[in-house]
């Protein structure tokens, strides 16, 4: 297994009523292709606001997580990206920061 950074990842619209969990190991280049509609759901969807991340040093820490998150209902979602970002604040511009 290779040591890097990897981040899963929720993406949401602007009116915020759909939620999308990715994983990538380059989240500002991810973020991008999302931006430019580079991705089907997201694309169909206009989700690329981020909401939440979290990050992980293993590929496969990370897949198994985005398959976790992707089997939860909207409702355990909303609680994770609550703890981690309260006001659903877009965090786009503080990932670009970084």
């Amino acid at each position: 297994m290779k040591d890097h950074s990897y981040y899963v990842y929720i993406l949401t619209n602007y009116s915020k009523t759909v939620l999308y969990v990715g994983v990538t190991n380059n989240l500002v280049r991810r973020l991008d292709e999302h931006k430019q509609g580079l991705s089907g759901f997201t694309a169909k969807y206009n989700c690329f606001y981020l909401l939440y991340w979290e990050h992980h040093k293993y590929v496969y820490n990370a897949i198994e997580r985005e398959k976790e998150i992707k089997g939860w209902r909207r409702s355990k979602k909303e609680t994770l990206i609550n703890e981690f970002n309260p006001e659903w604040k877009f965090l786009n511009d503080e990932i670009q920061d970084q």
